[in-house]
């Protein structure tokens, strides 16, 4: 099917220069596991974010994962209850179920389609929950301040799932560096392209620690040399045996210093592919003309947009139409979280009356750094066409 489709949602980010200085590095025989060019692209990463830590890991998934394990085995929950938006991607709410956690599931606002602050504050009074793991959809800009001074209220701790969104801003400060730690995606298609991968970033050296750590088994030999020291004298346990002594309940969701090579060159691109990405989605703005919904845009917000999303009762008849015009269209990320089987089976099913509509009647279409005007045009007298 793949064959068919002329206007993809993404279009690959890796060239062939990319390419070519990967065989040129692969000549000189490196390390290809994680290793130094892993802790490189970490720093470099951070730098451009404007973190302090960084840890490089195989997904996103594995990323959100990485996160909510860090503050369980840290401590850092005061209770069970985890709040996720019902519109968010399966593994912002898998996590949580996995660790044993209890998962409280928001309602989305249909503004830029991320937790809906009204039913948020009413989960937060009932429920007083630990943390909430916010996603911020397609690069579309939440109300940050309004989401910080909720968890600062409640104190809730407030987890990013930035995976869509690497780049966009809200007034010049970028998505991803409010909360208590965030989380990244660079797989194809994604801002950047690491072939699979995924970070998390945080400003927290105790939390980066036990992340650094659980990212590989639970052992403490990928710690800088001063917090080695300090888990041995705490455990008495002797230079020799520690390197097989295992301080967290960990996992093995280490990237690779191959893929990590790959992502430098990737993040030197970084911000001008958002420039692409913002006008591609003005763009989209201009031209769709969609007076049931649009998402919103603040003149002091920078959108990284990931692909334009369309809501609409004719959702099923211009869907029908794109795809045989061979445009690649996608659901609403997961629809909604509460119908999802892997969901109703442990709880049962939950409808939320907004993401009930963003689920029936949602879609989005392709945006990337490399397509061009006569295809954005193209899609939306397509889109238009069915809106009619």
């Amino acid at each position: 099917c793949f064959m068919n489709i002329k206007y993809p949602l993404a279009k690959e980010t890796i060239n062939d220069e990319d390419v070519n200085a990967l065989c040129d590095w692969l000549k000189s025989y490196p390390r290809l596991t994680k290793g130094p060019v892993t802790l490189e692209f970490e720093s470099k990463y951070s730098e451009w974010l404007g973190r302090k830590y960084s840890v490089f890991c195989n997904s996103g998934s594995s990323a959100n994962l990485l996160m909510l394990s860090a503050l369980q085995q840290g401590g850092y929950l005061t209770n069970s209850k985890v709040v996720v938006p019902s519109v968010a991607w399966s593994t912002d709410l898998a996590p949580v179920m996995q660790l044993g956690l209890e998962p409280i599931l928001c309602d989305s606002n249909k503004r830029d389609l991320s937790a809906d602050l009204n039913h948020l504050e009413d989960i937060f009074k009932e429920h007083q929950p630990s943390a909430l793991m916010f996603v911020s959809v397609l690069g579309l800009v939440p109300e940050m301040e309004k989401i910080v001074n909720l968890c600062d209220k409640y104190n809730v701790i407030l987890l990013e799932d930035t995976c869509e969104s690497m780049g966009s801003k809200y007034r010049d400060r970028k998505l991803g560096t409010f909360g208590k730690m965030s989380s990244f995606s660079t797989f194809f298609g994604h801002h950047i392209s690491t072939i699979e991968g995924g970070i998390v970033s945080t400003d927290d050296k105790d939390l980066y620690d036990i992340l650094v750590s659980i990212r590989a088994h639970g052992w403490g030999r990928d710690l800088d040399i001063d917090k080695q020291i300090e888990l041995q004298q705490d455990w008495d346990v002797s230079t020799f045996n520690s390197l097989y002594t295992f301080y967290y309940q960990g996992f093995n969701v280490r990237a690779t210093d191959l893929q990590a090579y790959i992502g430098l060159t990737q993040i030197d691109k970084l911000d001008d592919w958002g420039v692409r990405r913002e006008y591609n989605y003005l763009t989209y703005q201009e031209l769709v003309k969609n007076s049931y919904w649009k998402p919103n845009k603040e003149l002091n917000d920078f959108t990284s947009n990931f692909a334009y999303p369309v809501i609409h009762p004719n959702r099923d008849k211009i869907v029908e139409q794109l795809e045989r015009a061979s445009v690649e269209v996608r659901p609403m990320i997961c629809g909604s979280m509460g119908t999802q089987p892997f969901y109703v089976k442990e709880y049962g099913r939950l409808e939320l009356p907004n993401v009930t509509e963003i689920d029936r009647y949602g879609f989005y279409v392709p945006n990337n750094p490399h397509i061009t005007d006569g295809e954005i045009v193209h899609i939306s007298n397509i889109i238009n066409k069915g809106i009619r």
